[in-house]
């Protein structure tokens, strides 16, 4: 068998983490990413039988009964993950009951997995009804993103539109448009299920004051998302206090959206 830490699961995980904490989206313990993974590739690695101990998720997940994720640990910092995985990341099955987390690896010092487990969960599920190649929920807070929550309309059509007059490349990139929660109280199943709502529709979603959702099919589209819109914001942060003498016109978004091919919101734009 494999050791685990050669898995490029776990070098994902390890590498993104770093990133994370290095762009300073993920200050202290902030932040936490779960990624589902095939019984196969786990297999390469773990005795799949071995249960480590059991743990609550305090959600039930039937759909999800079976699968593998490696998820972050909660209180645990980002910038720690890449050198001591083993106590920073764990290697979750969701057991047969629906409600309970069968520990395979991982967690080393004692600990679980993030307290906004329910919130992932309930995003993988939401994600996986429209994608089914959707494999990793994300969650940050990128300092641009949540500075612009604070001087921006958190309008859904609003924010979008502002975010995708910022860069060329940010309609191609999230062409689905930008989800919007209002502030929320976080680690519950309240805004777990709200998340998950919206995400049926988007894959990123800002939690008013707070930070970013984002989901994907690949760790990188994921990562990419999120850094595509915190560019953005960073952007509009810098030159929303001054005149603003040129713009991406709609009809010049619209033309780069049908130039690369996207399904674009329409709605969103202000054409005549």
């Amino acid at each position: 068998m494999k050791d685990i830490l050669t898995a490029p699961f776990v070098k994902e995980m390890c590498d993104t983490t770093a990133n994370m904490y290095r762009l300073g989206w993920d200050e202290r313990n902030g932040g936490n990413i779960s990624y589902l993974l095939e019984e196969a590739e786990v297999a390469e690695y773990l005795d799949l039988n071995h249960v480590l101990r059991t743990i609550p998720t305090g959600f039930e997940a039937k759909p999800l009964i079976g699968k593998y994720f490696i998820v972050t640990g909660t209180g645990k910092y980002f910038k720690n993950v890449q050198s001591d995985p083993a106590a920073n990341l764990g290697i979750i099955r969701i057991a047969e009951d629906g409600t309970t987390a069968d520990l395979l690896w991982g967690y080393s010092d004692g600990g679980k997995f993030t307290s906004e487990l329910p919130a992932h969960l309930m995003s993988h599920m939401a994600r996986l009804s429209v994608d089914p190649e959707n494999r990793v929920v994300m969650h940050s807070h990128p300092t641009h993103t949540l500075a612009m929550n604070y001087v921006h309309p958190l309008d859904e059509k609003e924010l979008t539109h502002t975010l995708w007059e910022m860069c060329t490349e940010c309609i191609v990139v999230f062409p689905d448009g930008v989800g919007v929660l209002p502030w929320m109280l976080c680690g519950t199943n309240s805004i777990g299920e709200a998340t998950a709502e919206k995400m049926k529709t988007y894959r990123l979603v800002i939690w008013g004051m707070h930070g970013i959702y984002g989901a994907g099919r690949t760790m990188d589209e994921t990562f990419g998302l999120i850094e595509t819109v915190e560019k953005a914001a960073q952007i509009y942060m810098l030159t929303c206090n001054r005149p603003r003498i040129n713009t991406i016109r709609d009809d010049q978004l619209q033309e780069i959206a049908e130039a690369f091919g996207v399904a674009y919101r329409k709605d969103f734009l202000r054409l005549e």
